[in-house]
C-alpha cells in the first residue's frame, strides 16, 4: 500500500484574499529561565499574514521556535532570535513577529528589622516585537505597596489634639501622665486609613540594553514608594512598617509622581506608562492616577 501525502490545508489559497495583522497562539505553557530561576510562563506567539492569498500560517513552526527559551536565560538578544526564527519559518508570508511572555517573578525579600525573609510574587509580562528589522521590548510589572491617606492622617491628628485638650484642660501637665496618655486607647482616638495598593508599570527598553531589568525596576519602584508590602514579620517589623507608612503619606497622585521621577532616573528605559490603584478602605471605589513619559503607541 502506497504511503499517502498528508494534506497541508494551510498552504491552500484563501477563499477571500485579505492580509491579517496578527495570527498565532495564546496561552502556550512554557518554562523560561531568568536570573537563575525557572518561571512557569504562558506565551502568546504570532506573526502577521501579509500574503492575503495564503490560507493561514504554520503555527507548529512558531511552537517549535519557542524551544530556544528553554535553553538559556532570558535576554533581549534571545527574544530577538526567537522572533527571527518566527519570520524565517514564514518567509514570504510574514514581515512582523510578536512574542509575549506572562509569568510571576518570585523574589525573596528581607523583613524590615528582624532576620526573617519571605517570597513575594510579582506578575510580569515581557513583550517583544520585530517588524521590518525594527526590534522593540516592553516590560509590564505589577508592584504591590501600602498607601496611607494624608487627609485621613490630618483628620486623625486633629481628633487626637481635641482629645488631649478635653483630657488635660485645667490639669497640671506631668511628663509621666502625658506619656501614659499617648500610649493609651483613650489618647489615640483615631487612626488614618490605609490600603493595599498596586503600581502597574509599562516600560520600553532602549535598543542597546540586552538585559531585562525586571528586578531593577521593581527595586527602584519600591524604594521610591517606601512602603513595600511585607512577607514574614515580627512585631518589630510591623512597627517599622507602621513608621514607614507614617513617613510616606500619599495620595495616588503622589505615588504616580514618585514613580515617574524614579523611572526617569533608570538607565535603559526609553518610555514608560504608570497606573497606580489605591483600593481605598474608606470608599467602595478605587482611587487611580496615571503618568507617562515619551509614551506613544509603538
Amino acid at each position: 500500500m502506497n504511503a499517502l501525502t498528508l494534506p497541508d490545508i494551510a498552504a491552500q489559497a484563501s477563499r477571500q484574499a485579505l492580509p491579517l495583522e496578527w495570527v498565532g497562539m495564546c496561552g502556550i505553557a512554557l518554562p523560561v529561565l531568568f536570573e537563575g530561576q525557572r518561571l512557569n510562563a504562558k506565551a502568546d506567539a504570532g506573526v502577521s499574514l501579509d500574503d492575503g492569498n495564503a490560507r493561514g500560517i504554520h503555527m507548529s513552526r512558531l511552537y517549535l521556535a519557542l524551544e530556544l527559551l528553554e535553553q538559556e536565560s532570558l535576554s533581549a538578544a534571545l527574544l530577538r532570535r526567537v522572533l527571527q526564527r518566527f519570520l524565517e519559518s514564514h518567509e514570504g508570508l510574514s514581515s512582523s513577529a510578536h512574542l509575549t511572555l506572562h509569568a510571576d517573578l518570585l523574589l525573596k525579600r528581607p523583613a524590615l528589622i528582624s532576620p526573617l525573609a519571605g517570597w513575594k510574587s510579582y506578575p510580569i509580562s515581557i513583550e517583544a516585537r520585530l517588524k521590518n528589522a525594527m526590534f522593540h521590548v516592553e516590560l509590564k510589572i505589577e508592584v504591590p505597596y501600602s498607601s496611607t491617606c494624608p487627609c485621613s492622617a490630618a483628620l486623625s491628628r486633629q481628633l487626637i489634639q481635641q482629645q488631649f485638650v478635653d483630657d488635660f484642660t485645667n490639669k497640671p501637665l506631668q511628663h509621666a501622665d502625658v506619656l501614659a496618655w499617648l500610649g493609651s486607647t483613650n489618647g489615640i482616638v483615631a487612626t488614618p486609613h490605609s490600603q493595599r495598593s498596586s503600581a502597574k508599570l509599562r516600560v520600553r527598553l532602549a535598543d542597546f540594553l540586552d538585559e531585562l531589568p525586571l528586578i531593577a525596576v521593581i527595586n527602584d519602584a519600591e524604594a521610591a514608594l517606601g512602603t513595600a508590602v511585607q512577607t514574614a514579620v515580627k512585631r518589630a517589623d510591623e512597627q517599622a512598617f507602621a513608621l514607614a507608612n507614617g513617613q510616606n503619606l500619599m495620595f495616588c497622585e503622589d505615588a504616580a509622581r514618585r514613580l515617574n521621577l524614579a523611572l526617569k532616573r533608570s538607565t535603559g528605559i526609553n518610555a514608560f506608562h504608570i497606573r497606580v490603584i489605591h483600593a481605598e478602605s474608606l470608599h467602595a471605589h478605587d482611587a487611580v492616577a496615571e503618568s507617562r513619559f515619551n509614551w506613544e503607541v509603538a
